[in-house]
């Protein structure tokens, strides 16, 4: 493994002190910015972008969950949300010192490679995350990103109708203070919320400054703000957006986006398919007496 590629061992004594906390699951968004907030990452790495897009810093955290889950701390059946193990559950997190860490990353490294040799595939903590490599989800999201900025906006206007939004309109005017489209979202019969939405189509990490400046552009003119972008949002962009005392913005990033689309099953083709466990087969592979 390239030592550049195994800085995410940081981030593996967090997530297992994040979801032990959490009462043994989380959704991977909670435990990530948890996990950022518990090592005081700060707000300059985070807005780092690796040659994928991705920040560099969510990358680790979806390596150090990879890596957990092939140890058997984390299951592995689960993306959307993260959940312990037995063995997680038990884990002495006072054990997860670096060196240990960096020991534990090495020798699962090492069994991937040779299950490479045997016919497998092998992962590398590099510039994609483990959970998008090989997979649709990568296409979708480089799909998305390639779009024209009023086709991200058009495109943002068919998710919101999509998911229950009436009289969605795309303003697409300039010096507009950000906003991009307007909607109403009917509670029921009797409560409605006009909602101002925005649409970033970036590469980055969306700052707290950039909540602040749509928030003023809101002022007085909705009840509700969502920004949409196919980056992601660094933690005290979050923390700006759940202020007390200020209008709520909903925060939809690059992930929420996919998840969109494959719970509306829009611009998508489902399809089943199967991917091989060697590991099922480990104890098969050694002659023993019947």
């Amino acid at each position: 493994m390239k030592e550049s590629g195994s800085q995410f061992i940081r981030f593996m004594k967090p997530i297992l002190s994040v979801l032990q906390t959490l009462g043994g699951s989380g959704t991977s968004g909670e435990v990530a910015d948890r996990a950022i907030e518990m090592l005081n990452i700060p707000e300059q790495e985070q807005q780092i972008i690796l040659k994928s897009g991705q920040s560099r810093v969510y990358n680790q955290v979806h390596w150090a969950r990879h890596y957990l889950a092939r140890a058997g701390y984390i299951d592995a059946s689960k993306r959307g949300v993260w959940s312990l193990t037995e063995k997680g559950a038990k884990a002495d997190i006072t054990k997860f010192n670096p060196n240990e860490t960096l020991k534990l990353v090495q020798n699962l490294y090492a069994e991937e490679r040779e299950g490479e040799e045997k016919g497998g595939s092998v992962v590398d903590a590099t510039d994609e995350s483990p959970d998008l490599r090989g997979d649709y989800k990568a296409d979708l999201l480089s799909l998305i990103k390639a779009l024209p900025a009023d086709g991200f906006e058009r495109l943002c206007q068919r998710l919101l109708r999509e998911s229950g939004f009436q009289n969605v309109t795309v303003t697409g005017r300039s010096g507009d203070g950000g906003i991009d489209g307007t909607g109403i979202l009917q509670i029921n019969p009797f409560v409605s919320f006009v909602v101002l939405f925005q649409c970033k189509r970036y590469q980055g990490s969306v700052s707290p400054s950039q909540i602040r400046d749509f928030r003023g552009a809101m002022m007085g003119r909705a009840d509700k703000g969502i920004i949409l972008t196919t980056g992601t949002f660094t933690t005290e962009a979050k923390k700006e957006a759940r202020r007390d005392g200020a209008p709520p913005i909903e925060l939809v990033a690059g992930e929420d986006l996919i998840r969109l689309f494959e719970n509306l099953e829009l611009g998508l083709l489902p399809r089943k398919t199967f991917e091989v466990d060697h590991r099922f087969f480990d104890e098969f592979l050694n002659k023993t007496a019947l």
